[in-house]
C-alpha cells in the first residue's frame, strides 16, 4: 500500500531518469516493485513505498553508512547492499545519485571485462 500519494510520481522521476543512461532498463523485481538493470544485470530495485535498494560493495557502503547517507539494507544487512527511504521530493534527487554511483560502478566492471575478452 502506497502511504504518499506523491510516492507514484516520485518513482517515475526515478524511472525516467536511468532510462537516460546508457545500458539500463527496468524490468519486475521478483519481489515486487520496479529494478533497475545494467545490460540486464540488477542495479538495484524500487519498491512501491519508498525503499530503494542498491548493489554496491562492502566498501562503498561502509562509506554511505558512516556518513548517513544510506543504510544496510533493510533484510541483508551484511551483505553489500543498502537501502535508501524516499520521504520527500528532495530524496528523489538522492536516490538518483546514489543508481549513479552504482551504474558508475557497474560501467567500470562491464567495460574491463569487454577489453579483457
Amino acid at each position: 500500500m502506497i502511504s504518499n500519494p506523491h510516492m507514484l510520481s516520485w518513482c517515475d522521476d526515478i524511472e525516467n531518469e536511468v532510462l537516460k543512461w546508457e545500458g539500463t532498463s527496468i524490468s519486475l523485481h521478483k519481489f515486487g516493485g520496479t529494478q533497475f538493470n545494467f545490460y540486464n544485470k540488477e542495479l538495484g530495485h524500487l519498491h512501491s513505498n519508498g525503499i530503494l535498494d542498491i548493489r554496491l560493495n562492502q566498501k562503498l557502503k561502509k562509506i554511505l553508512t558512516d556518513k548517513k547517507l544510506a543504510h544496510d539494507h533493510h533484510i541483508f544487512e551484511q551483505s553489500g547492499w543498502i537501502s535508501f527511504y524516499i520521504h520527500n521530493k528532495a530524496d528523489v534527487v538522492s536516490a538518483i545519485s546514489l543508481l549513479r554511483l552504482a551504474y558508475g560502478k557497474m560501467q567500470e566492471i562491464y567495460f574491463k571485462n569487454q577489453i579483457v575478452q
